[in-house]
């Protein structure tokens, strides 16, 4: 499941615009979400294997030239399954965890 939702995580990041590993691992960092290079490189190849992904060199002029990532039309279908899945499971534990907040509410209320 940690995998899903971490395939999930990334692509979001990707979806929003073309993306170097390194802001990745920035923007996972900033939402409280650490991943090391070591497993997102793995990731990343997998999932341009997969087609999901492609890449474009760029040229640096500070060192080797960087490879930018960014989603394919299969990517962004597989995104969008992904995105149902997710609400449906976000959804699932919502309707089983309110209940038992809404009943300890209302008993907390009827002994008052």
């Amino acid at each position: 499941m940690r995998k899903g939702v971490l395939e999930f995580c990334i692509l979001s990041i990707i979806r929003q615009g073309e993306v170097y590993p390194s802001d990745i691992v920035e923007q996972m960092k900033t939402a409280n979400l650490h991943i090391l290079e070591g497993t997102l490189y793995p990731l990343l190849t997998r999932l341009k294997n997969a087609g999901l992904l492609t890449y474009r060199w760029v040229e640096s002029n500070s060192g080797p030239p960087r490879k930018y990532f960014v989603m394919t039309d299969k990517g962004l279908d597989f995104y969008g399954e992904l995105e149902r899945t997710w609400k449906e499971l976000a959804d699932a534990v919502h309707a089983l965890t309110q209940p038992l907040q809404q009943s300890s509410s209302q008993e907390s209320q009827n002994q008052l």
